[in-house]
């Protein structure tokens, strides 16, 4: 039995970020292939930590790993869309997060893709599970929902 997704609209998100298309994201069929949907999902929830300074990738003491991911198609995008990528946060917890996104072609109301990544922190070297700090969890409380 398959379940239709409930459509979601801009307004159900915190934060938005432009993506534009690149012409290698079509593939034979003239739409944005498959995968390219989690490398904007990785775009949009590595921005914001970014932007927040609470994501330092390259010599933090803690990253979040992506332990789970989910994609819903509902229509399709194609270069040389701009992309609109919404953020939000639906549950935090001791160590992990789960972001949202939903992806909406510039200038469109409907939805294009839905999806989530969920991410554990963990500290390095050890790669181990950690408490979000009190920095991460008040930039994910930002747009949480």
């Amino acid at each position: 039995m398959s379940v239709v997704p409930k459509e979601e609209d801009r307004g159900n998100y915190r934060r938005f970020l432009e993506i534009p298309t690149r012409w290698m994201d079509n593939d034979v069929y003239h739409h944005v292939n498959n995968v390219n949907y989690y490398s904007y999902f990785d775009t949009v929830v590595n921005e914001y930590l970014i932007s927040q300074g609470v994501l330092d990738y390259e010599i933090g003491d803690v990253v979040g790993f992506v332990v789970e991911t989910c994609c819903q198609y509902h229509r399709p995008l194609r270069f040389p869309d701009v992309i609109d990528a919404g953020l939000r946060v639906s549950k935090i917890g001791n160590s992990s997060v789960r972001y949202e996104v939903g992806l909406f072609r510039r200038g469109d109301d409907a939805v294009a893709a839905t999806g989530h990544f969920v991410h554990v922190y963990v500290k390095r070297p050890e790669m181990r599970p950690t408490p979000l700090s009190d920095a991460l969890r008040a930039a994910l409380e930002k747009i949480a929902v």
